[in-house]
């Protein structure tokens, strides 16, 4: 049994920006990492900086370092007043709204922040990567409200409740739990406010490492309940005594589609030396609902849509999408679009279409195993049904759910609504695109656990002959967690259970391989 969340052995880790992997991305989101940048992008930065500082002594007028902002572009600001410009779009900027972001989510902004800025793109001090860094170093994470971007010009409201922090203004939550000022919180890590540069404000701002960080939680989350889903879905064949023919290699190699073989090829590897599989070769089924018959099809299909959505973000993990870019080897500043998170925002939907899949797929197997039907087992999956009610409706929660999940999985790309008086006239909703997905993740861990739960009540129901070794330890791992259910009683604490099951069960390496951040 291999967890989802094995502890690395080196707890320090070098950022290299442009380099940073997907496996990486998930331990800081963890946490329990230190973090510090690679020696060699410092040059860069402080070639970057010193262009900018060109451009200010000379006297030339260059967008976003000696200008206003947004529809004030054309405004030009004298040099005396630079740092006050710096400061002023930071406070005016921080306009969030909603309940402060959780420290997952600020532990990958404050990376992937500090990698962007390390590109050596944005024309700013090197101490400002390294304060971020000393940020997450110390376990002290600005309070950033989870509402108020719409995904383009970068995620302006949230990064400017990051950037108050190092201007000593907003707030900062403490390891132990305490809300302070951002001037405390800088105390905290031994540092004094900093007074921003040009360019620098908004150099903070610029950039789509919220909607990158929350749709990396959720495709970590995902991952999780897809890998669970698996086992519930190989507990549930089990259960039914389901046909393993869907699963041969010949069929799937047939199509070539390479999550649906690799989730056949998963399933065969826990179903390996089943004594339940054999013992109905000669029943007479013909074939399975599709529901467990086209697991490798549907669950393949969701597989590859998570390894596409994880190719973007970890590219937009490791952009300069900073606004505008210095370019040191011409000493040019260009102003361009980097900022606007249309990929994130695509890479956010398709993990919520894989999420939301997962988990009605899911809930047909519970409907499925308590249909005596078609599942050969009592009906509602116990034995004195009429007194009892079994699980009839846990597999109400798990629909209303499921459904649930359908409404939120329209997509958020497709919305747009101008801002800054036109200038902005076309935003991708990013933001919004990755926040919904932790909802959805954890609507699906409750179907998921569920239908586990109910798979391993079938198996208990038949019991005969041994499933597979795999599948025998899951279901050890789950009687652990809820008991076999003789009579109704009070359900809901074990569907808590299972939910968090869901989310960080160990499973077997022949699950866990297959993912993206996991390969």
């Amino acid at each position: 049994m291999t967890s989802k969340h094995t502890a690395h052995p080196d707890a320090n880790l070098i950022l290299t920006p442009g380099k940073v992997d997907l496996a990486t991305l998930r331990r800081i989101q963890a946490g329990g990492v230190q973090l510090s940048l690679d020696a060699s992008v410092r040059e860069g930065m402080q070639r970057a900086e010193a262009a900018v500082r060109h451009i200010v002594e000379n006297d030339q007028v260059v967008y976003g370092i000696n200008t206003g902002f947004g529809k004030l572009a054309s405004t030009r600001i004298g040099n005396d007043h630079l740092a006050e410009l710096q400061r002023n779009l930071v406070l005016s900027h921080s306009v969030g709204t909603g309940e402060p972001l959780a420290a997952p989510v600020v532990r990958m902004i404050l990376a992937t922040k500090a990698v962007s800025l390390a590109r050596g793109h944005s024309g700013v001090r090197p101490a400002l990567a390294d304060a971020l860094l000393a940020l997450f170093n110390a376990g002290v994470m600005p309070r950033i409200p989870a509402k108020g971007s719409v995904g383009a010009s970068g995620d302006l409201a949230p990064l400017a409740h990051l950037a108050c922090v190092l201007i000593g203004e907003g707030e900062a939550t403490l390891p132990d739990g305490r809300v302070v000022s951002g001037a405390e919180a800088m105390k905290h890590i031994g540092l004094e406010p900093f007074v921003l540069g040009p360019k620098e404000g908004l150099a903070l701002l610029n950039g789509t490492q919220v909607s990158t960080a929350l749709a990396l939680a959720g495709l970590f989350g995902a991952e999780d309940v897809f890998a669970s889903a698996l086992m519930s879905g190989a507990l549930s064949l089990e259960a039914i005594q389901g046909s393993i023919k869907p699963f041969d290699a010949r069929i799937h190699a047939a199509r070539g589609q390479p999550g649906q073989i690799a989730v056949a090829g998963a399933v065969r590897t826990l179903l390996e030396g089943s004594e339940i599989v054999p013992s109905h070769a000669d029943c007479g089924r013909v074939q399975d609902p599709y529901s467990v018959r086209c697991i490798p099809q549907v669950m393949g299909a969701c597989l590859d849509n998570l390894a596409h959505a994880a190719r973007v973000l970890v590219i937009e993990a490791n952009a300069a999408s900073d606004n505008p870019l210095v370019f040191t080897d011409t000493g040019e500043v260009i102003s361009g679009g980097n900022f606007h998170a249309e990929p994130v925002a695509f890479a956010a939907d398709i993990v919520a279409l894989a999420v939301s899949e997962v988990g009605a797929i899911s809930e047909r197997r519970l409907a499925l195993l308590l249909d005596s039907g078609l599942s050969g087992l009592p009906p509602f999956l116990v034995r004195d049904g009429g007194l009892n009610s079994g699980f009839m409706i846990a597999q109400v929660t798990a629909a209303a759910l499921a459904s649930e999940n359908k409404s939120l999985a329209h997509p958020a790309s497709v919305d747009s609504l101008p801002t800054s008086a036109n200038q902005e006239d076309h935003v991708s909703m990013a933001t919004f695109a990755g926040r919904r997905l932790a909802d959805m993740v954890n609507n699906t861990a409750v179907v998921v656990g569920i239908e586990a739960m109910a798979a391993a009540q079938g198996i208990e129901l038949k019991r005969k002959l041994k499933s597979s070794p795999l599948v025998e330890a899951e279901f050890a791992a789950i009687r652990q967690k809820v008991a076999f259910l003789e009579t109704d009683r009070y359900l809901a604490p074990d569907i808590e259970a299972m939910r968090q099951w869901a989310l960080k069960a160990e499973l077997p390496a022949a699950l866990l391989d297959i993912l993206p951040s996991h390969s």
